[in-house]
């Protein structure tokens, strides 16, 4: 049976850093050992990216069973885009706490770690989020009880979370070995061009 992947989006979120788990699941179901399914979800119908794509999501939240799905991935995105509006609303935390509380991986790139941290989760557990010169990101993570470390990538327990857009694919090949295993990991990674 094929594990279920969330990708929850918000409003405003970063197109590259959704297209990178697109792009190795997708990789992964032609031409590595499958067994991967992703699913786009979002609050709304219909998501601006932060430099103006529309996206359509497959579903909104409310036509999808949570249970179902096996770990949730959040991409991060501008707050002049309006990202915070749908990361920071309660059906997000709902969706975020849910995963924790059922021992499910959770992914996230750059600022979506935020969203982690204001759904509670975070606190007492190591993590990163966005690490630009003059950035209050990091600040701001670790205000909400986490221990800021860092590492480009950080995984505590089941959560991982990382520093900027460069960290994405890092992030997603994480995602499929956990899924899938090392060895098929980096077959999808040669295939892709990555070097091992």
């Amino acid at each position: 049976m094929a594990k279920k992947i969330m990708m929850l989006l918000a409003d405003g979120f970063e197109a590259v850093e959704a297209s990178v788990f697109t792009d190795v699941l997708g990789w992964n179901q032609m031409e590595g050992a499958g067994g991967t399914e992703l699913v786009t979800v979002g609050l709304r119908e219909k998501l601006s990216c932060t430099w103006n794509f529309t996206v359509l999501p497959e579903y909104t939240l409310e036509q999808v069973n949570v249970s179902e799905f096996d770990v949730l991935v959040i991409p991060g995105g501008f707050e002049e885009a309006g990202f915070y509006e749908d990361a920071y609303s309660t059906a997000f935390s709902d969706v975020i706490r849910y995963f924790y509380e059922q021992d499910k991986l959770i992914a996230t790139i750059c600022v979506a770690a935020l969203a982690l941290g204001n759904s509670g989760i975070l606190q007492g557990k190591k993590a990163t989020t966005y690490n630009g010169v003059g950035s209050i990101r990091q600040a701001q993570l670790q205000a909400f009880g986490a221990e800021v470390l860092p590492d480009p990538i950080v995984r505590d327990g089941n959560i991982i979370t990382s520093h900027n857009p460069s960290t994405a694919f890092d992030v997603a090949f994480l995602v499929l070995e956990e899924l899938t295993g090392q060895a098929n990991t980096n077959c999808v990674k040669t295939l892709m061009g990555f070097k091992k």
